[in-house]
């Protein structure tokens, strides 16, 4: 049986506990019929923005803001997101509904946003042994997680404000300077294939796609499935969503999709390794069959994807090197880093994802 629940709330973290009574007054002056917070407790999965489930006398919801130690220009932007939500629920249903946000800092220390907790399933590399699935069944659960994506990029950013939220005009240029500088910024160690996928990413940069509305970190564990596993309910984290070259966000995705005899780091993080799962390839071909959008670049994108996350996973690396969080989980995320840059190099090599 099945026991992966979304509620996977457990006690704050030491550190990071929200300010109570200032949160309480500020939504009973600012939220319709709230009352009292009754509970506070934390999602600790993921690894960037905190989440908290807060619990109050006649509902519950969820809360998110940056984490502690972070300093990333447009990074962790609570406002953003929220305003990508607001947004975004005019033409795409699977998505939480958001209530308020909040930009003053002297509340819970951070400015943050509060949504709808919506229930269903999450499916989590650490609940592995919670999976009794058959094959048949993650094909099945792939097949809609690519599907859903595929639904996402076809959304017409024209016929609505989406398009206001991003800048599509050379926005491969973009993040291929931009993701270098962020590494520069945060290196802690000589890691020689970041710097040789660095120097090819800039010499093999694709021609412009037609532009889309991308969400940036679409994975299994940033989506909940409804109880029957027949569809996906809501995606999760739209943090660094924008209007940009679809293939962008396919290759994120491609860049979490570890295969079976692929490294220790990624298989501890993902699922998609598990026996019944599309392969990489076939997510490629899936997609384009559905969007018919031309995928031949999409070693570009696949090896970028890569090299973002490790960007990503140093980030976070570094703030705890530096003493500004103390997530212990942390530690070892620099083995994180030259496992993807590992994986980038050796993709360039053959030529192939």
């Amino acid at each position: 049986m099945l026991q992966i629940q979304t509620n996977e709330a457990v006690r704050t973290r030491q550190g990071e506990e929200p300010n109570w009574v200032n949160l309480e007054k500020y939504l009973k002056e600012n939220l319709v019929d709230f009352q009292k917070i009754v509970e506070i407790n934390q999602y600790p999965g993921g690894y960037s923005n905190l989440t908290y489930q807060v619990i109050s006398q006649t509902r519950e919801y969820v809360m998110r803001r940056a984490p502690l130690g972070a300093n990333i220009k447009n990074a962790h932007d609570m406002s953003r997101e929220y305003k990508v939500l607001s947004m975004l629920q005019k033409q795409y249903k699977a998505i939480p509904k958001v209530e308020m946000y909040c930009d003053d800092e002297t509340i819970i220390g951070a400015p943050f946003y509060l949504m709808e907790k919506v229930e269903g399933l999450i499916l989590r590399a650490k609940n592995i042994t919670n999976y009794e699935f058959t094959a048949e069944k993650w094909k099945h659960l792939s097949e809609t997680l690519v599907d859903n994506l595929a639904n996402l990029h076809q959304i017409n950013i024209y016929e609505s404000d989406l398009v206001s939220l991003g800048k599509p005009e050379g926005y491969v240029d973009r993040q291929v300077e931009g993701w270098i500088i962020r590494y520069s910024k945060s290196k802690t160690d000589e890691i020689s294939n970041m710097d040789s996928v660095a120097l090819w990413l800039n010499k093999n940069k694709p021609r412009a796609q037609k532009h889309a509305f991308i969400h940036n970190d679409y994975k299994y564990d940033n989506v909940i499935f409804n109880n029957e596993l027949t569809e996906v309910k809501a995606v999760l984290d739209w943090e660094m969503a924008t209007v940009g070259d679809p293939l962008m966000d396919l290759g994120a995705t491609l860049a979490y999709w570890c295969e079976k005899d692929e490294g220790d780091f990624l298989k501890t993080m993902n699922i998609t390794w598990l026996e019944g799962n599309l392969n990489r390839k076939e997510v490629v071909n899936r997609y384009a069959n559905i969007t018919k959008i031309d995928t031949s670049d999409i070693l570009f994108y696949y090896i970028f994807g890569l090299y973002k996350n490790a960007v990503i996973i140093q980030q976070i690396y570094a703030r705890w090197k530096a003493g500004l969080t103390k997530d212990p989980r942390f530690e070892r995320l620099i083995f994180g880093v030259k496992e993807l840059a590992n994986l980038a190099e050796t993709a360039i090599i053959l030529k192939s994802i």
